[in-house]
């Protein structure tokens, strides 16, 4: 992702209704069209005065955050993560159910997590412990190798020098006008929606860096 200010929301790459029944168009619709939105708005009303951050693309402003004017440090974090980490999730889901990952993918979750089944088991664990809102993720390390970690609110594994691979959203909003508090129900039938192709390619450009 290379936008810069002023930051747009990224269309969907599918129609509404394409998720379902896994995610109904309703939820779809509100996370994408609202939750997402509200985080553009915001990430753009925080920088709109500080033109010298204009051409910083969200990587660096999440993975620089450090750097910028302490005024508007937290909002930045808060809300570049929050459209960093929304548009990852709805680009890495698709209508092609029940997929799996390939190649050096597919090579690489073997390695390190013994089966594609023991990474789905670490990565539901992850989903669920979560406590409040927040994400679990597939990342990968500086050295190549892969991990499963969680993140709080709208953090992410750029700012702990990790490339993110696959995120799976558990904020309340993501799920809860269709499952309530079933939120491992969600993450099950999250699964069957991953778009491993993109993931695929997410894992060779993190394979680059």
């Amino acid at each position: 992702m290379s936008q810069q200010y002023p930051f747009s929301t990224e269309p969907l790459p599918y129609d509404y209704r394409a998720l379902e029944p896994e995610i109904d168009a309703e939820t779809l619709h509100f996370h994408h069209d609202k939750h997402l939105q509200a985080y553009v708005d915001n990430l753009n009303k925080a920088l709109a005065d500080y033109p010298a951050y204009h051409s910083w693309s969200l990587e660096k402003l999440l993975k620089q955050g450090d750097a910028l004017p302490e005024a508007i440090r937290v909002a930045v974090r808060n809300n570049a993560g929050g459209v960093y980490n929304h548009q990852l999730y709805f680009r890495s889901m698709g209508p092609e159910k029940n997929t799996h990952p390939s190649g050096k993918l597919a090579e690489a979750i073997d390695c390190y997590f013994g089966s594609y089944d023991a990474w789905k088991e670490k990565m539901k664990n992850a989903a669920v412990t979560q406590f409040g809102s927040g994400w679990a993720w597939l990342a990968m390390d500086g050295q190549g190798r892969l991990h499963v970690l969680k993140t709080a609110n709208q953090d992410t594994p750029l700012t702990l020098h990790m490339c993110p691979l696959l995120p799976v959203d558990v904020w309340e909003h993501a799920y809860y006008l269709q499952y309530q508090n079933r939120r491992p129900e969600y993450v099950d039938r999250w699964f069957s929606l991953i778009n491993w192709k993109q993931v695929e390619e997410q894992f060779a450009q993190c394979s680059r860096c």
